[in-house]
């Protein structure tokens, strides 16, 4: 792709979808999927609410378009260490509550077209932990291993469950451990399942 001369045309419409895009992620990561309006993102992008139209199409291409942008935690090395970045970054979010990410969680939880934007950019986390598994299921251990660590993130900080909510991260993390270890070796062939 061809980078537009500065001041032409194309260089004014690509520093305006910025500026859009940029304002909907401060917009739906302060409000929520629900509460977040194109008129709302208009105003902090400092542009027409028809300009937002005319660039995104809908409120959900917008917000699927924000999930788009959010980066994807590069996995590297063996799959212990795949699973120790997974686990560092699982350590990360129980120590804190990520303010965005809890927005867009709760907006996928409870709206069905935030879910389907959603889909996309947890599709696209799975695809990088399932490179890192050297197994032919490993499509199926990437999704154990996403919803496992999105179910720890919405029962400590959205349905603050008791036990997880108080827990100390390091100790979280050490009980997850072998589980994540288990679903990210080379399975053995021999051994029965059991």
């Amino acid at each position: 792709m061809t980078t537009p001369r500065p001041g032409s045309r194309a260089e004014q419409r690509r520093r305006t979808e910025a500026r859009i895009l940029e304002a909907a992620t401060e917009v739906f990561f302060s409000a929520g999927y629900d509460r977040t309006t194109i008129r709302a993102v208009a105003s902090v992008a400092e542009v027409d609410a028809g300009l937002v139209m005319h660039y995104f199409g809908s409120k959900q291409e917008l917000y699927r378009r924000v999930i788009d942008a959010a980066p994807v935690p590069e996995l590297s090395g063996t799959p212990e260490e795949a699973a120790d970045q997974i686990l560092a970054g699982v350590a990360d979010r129980l120590a804190s509550a990520p303010a965005a990410s809890l927005a867009l969680l709760r907006s996928m939880l409870t709206n069905p077209e935030a879910a389907s934007a959603a889909s996309t950019g947890i599709a696209r986390y799975e695809a990088q932990i399932a490179q890192a598994i050297p197994a032919d299921d490993a499509d199926l251990r990437a999704a154990i291993i996403s919803a496992i660590t999105l179910g720890i993130t919405v029962s400590r900080h959205l349905l603050k469950f008791d036990e997880l909510a108080t827990a100390d991260p390091a100790r979280v993390v050490e009980l997850l451990r072998p589980c994540l270890l288990s679903l990210t070796a080379r399975p053995d062939h021999g051994r029965p399942v059991t």
